[in-house]
């Protein structure tokens, strides 16, 4: 009964159209949007602050780029650790809309917090909130999503292309007037901070007061009927295999003593608390616990996967092996927020004068103003649909789109009228968003067609692609003298980078969470997504760990030096995986 109740809801939600889709998608398009403005304008100021000087004109706290980059590393970490707990807490206790709401409260605070600058503690308050806000938010938005499209499956493919849209859409809005409001002289880190709370804010409102366009979509946990009749045989895949105590205590142990390392990783480095102060076997304590942590997490892996049919073992072998190259893709592709922020910050030449100055301040106004108009006109068709229905909820977000408009006008206002424009260090982070709005139809197109490769072909370009950016970056580094502090290389290397970088995103980030999907039963996907995010989570704490060596790689050898390491890694992972396409078709039965 109230399965029937829900689907009639569902039906009743596709009545109202925009765009040829149901108007509350694009509910979701703008509070995705929203919620990606805050967190990749924050994240493309986190480093910047804390490593700029004390002294000037826009003083951050000066810390040393090591300490800086285990902060960065960790806070990403747990951004890909904590959906997994609030996808389960959604699941069985409060339901998706109630955790969206929940998680949008938690980072607007977060927001608040770390624009109060007064004290490092508001720091670390406003990025734990973040972190537990971003658990409850990431993943129920895509589950709403998934919900409203069950019973609709050719649409689905469509709906979260426009909902990827949102996603890229506010990514590139927040690094491009966070950065530029946190970068400014004339307002700072703070206001910088601020503004991603704010649209956070509206972002929450926006969504709280509309939501009941989505009838009883996500309101409570649902309980999944029984899918096998009585008396029907469970597939051999199907069958279960629960886990034993020994493997709970196990999984439990690799816990805490991997969340407690990453954790205590920035905290040893930035204080002289150490969870870990010992020496064992010729280790660091560090070093000794979480080796420790990855031998019990291979053993209760390769436990696990011995136990399951032939079959099955040998997807889920497929799927361990595209996790492996997953968390050296992330390792290297979120250098973007750290050792390459830091790059065009220290080592890129951002000053324009004349021809150049007009020449970029015309790009800029193209890049900026042509998708905030796009978006503005779905805004419009938004409100012609749901304005008498939801005027509260419409008056919010057409209030955050004015404050856009307005932020949008003075940035470009004010770098027409300078005699001499800087570039800011956070401007090259929108270029991976750019890339990708313009990129991948093309790419989708082609993923589509005849010519479509196997999953290991798309990884293996993917990662050589990543590895190419990295290249340019090392060529052009190259006459940076060892040890250097600042350089000014031309801006051409990093807008290079982020394009052969982002067309190694398109091969290899949407192909991986489709490739979990298809290979496991069912049963098994929420387990299996979480593994993945455990792998993407470790990529991201390796990336701050290696960003963070930045200064003693360049002090011994050279910049370049730097950049070859996460050029020479990625590109031969890519060969070694193509090279692998054989085993992996073979493992994956026909699944393509």
């Amino acid at each position: 009964m109230a399965s029937t109740h829900l689907q009639s809801s569902e039906e009743d939600f596709f009545k109202s159209k925009v765009l040829g889709h149901p108007a509350g998608l694009f509910v979701l398009f703008f509070t995705e949007m929203w919620e990606r403005f805050s967190y990749y304008g924050m994240r493309a100021l986190l480093v910047l602050f804390l490593t700029s000087s004390i002294m000037g004109d826009n003083p951050g706290w000066g810390w040393p780029r090591e300490h800086a980059l285990a902060i960065y590393g960790s806070y990403t970490s747990f951004a890909y650790l904590t959906p997994i707990l609030g996808g389960y807490i959604a699941d069985r206790i409060i339901g998706y809309r109630w955790a969206v709401v929940v998680g949008a409260l938690l980072m607007t605070l977060g927001h608040l917090s770390m624009a109060i600058e007064v004290d490092p503690i508001f720091m670390y308050l406003g990025l734990a909130l973040l972190v537990f806000g971003n658990g409850f938010f990431k993943p129920n938005m895509t589950s709403i999503v998934a919900q409203m499209y069950k019973n609709h499956p050719e649409k689905k493919d469509g709906a979260y292309t426009i909902f990827y849209m949102g996603v890229n859409s506010g990514a590139f809005l927040g690094m491009l007037l966070c950065g530029y409001i946190g970068e400014s002289p004339d307002w700072g880190w703070s206001y910088g901070f601020g503004l991603a709370g704010i649209f956070m804010l509206v972002g929450m409102l926006q969504f709280y007061f509309t939501q009941n366009i989505f009838g009883d979509i996500g309101l409570k946990p649902i309980k999944e009927e029984a899918s096998n009749a009585a008396g029907t045989a469970v597939k051999e895949e199907e069958q279960l295999n629960p886990f034993s105590k020994f493997d709970l205590v196990l999984i439990g142990l690799i816990s805490v003593i991997g969340l407690t390392w990453v954790i205590n990783d920035p905290v040893s480095k930035i204080t002289s608390v150490n969870a870990f102060n010992f020496e064992l076997a010729g280790l660091s304590g560090s070093n000794f616990m979480i080796i420790t942590a990855l031998v019990l997490f291979l053993f209760i892996l390769i436990k696990r996967i011995s136990q399951y049919t032939p079959v099955l073992r040998d997807k889920m072998i497929a799927v361990i092996i595209l996790a492996f190259i997953t968390i050296f893709f992330w390792a290297s592709f979120e250098q973007a927020g750290g050792s390459m922020t830091i790059f065009a910050s220290d080592y890129t030449a951002r000053i324009l004068t004349g021809d150049y100055k007009l020449i970029f301040n015309i790009a800029n106004t193209l890049i900026t103003v042509v998708p905030l108009v796009i978006i503005s006109y779905v805004l419009f068709k938004l409100f012609a649909n749901t304005f008498k229905r939801f005027a509260l909820g419409n008056i919010i977000l057409a209030i955050g789109f004015i404050i856009i408009w307005v932020i949008v006008i003075y940035m470009l206002a004010q770098q027409y009228s300078d005699v001499k424009s800087e570039v800011p260090a956070t401007w090259f982070g929108v270029l991976n968003s750019l890339f990708i709005i313009s990129c991948a139809p093309l790419v989708s197109k082609v993923w589509e067609s005849k010519y479509n490769p196997p999953a290991t072909v798309k990884n293996g370009v993917g990662m050589m692609l990543l590895g190419t950016g990295f290249a340019v970056l090392a060529y052009g580094a190259s006459d940076i003298p060892q040890g250097a502090q600042t350089a000014a290389v031309s801006m051409i290397w990093l807008v290079l980078a982020y394009f052969f970088h982002t067309m190694g995103e398109l091969c290899i980030s949407p192909v991986g969470l489709s490739y979990v999907s298809k290979l496991v039963p069912g049963r098994m996907i929420a387990i299996m997504f979480g593994i993945w995010y455990l792998a993407i989570a470790i990529g991201n704490k390796i990336a701050g760990t290696m960003g963070g060596m930045i200064d003693q790689i360049t002090a011994n050898y050279s910049m370049s030096v730097f950049f070859l390491i996460f050029t020479i890694i990625p590109v031969a992972l890519g060969v070694f995986i193509i090279l692998l396409t054989p085993l992996l078709k073979k493992l994956m039965h026909g699944v393509k």
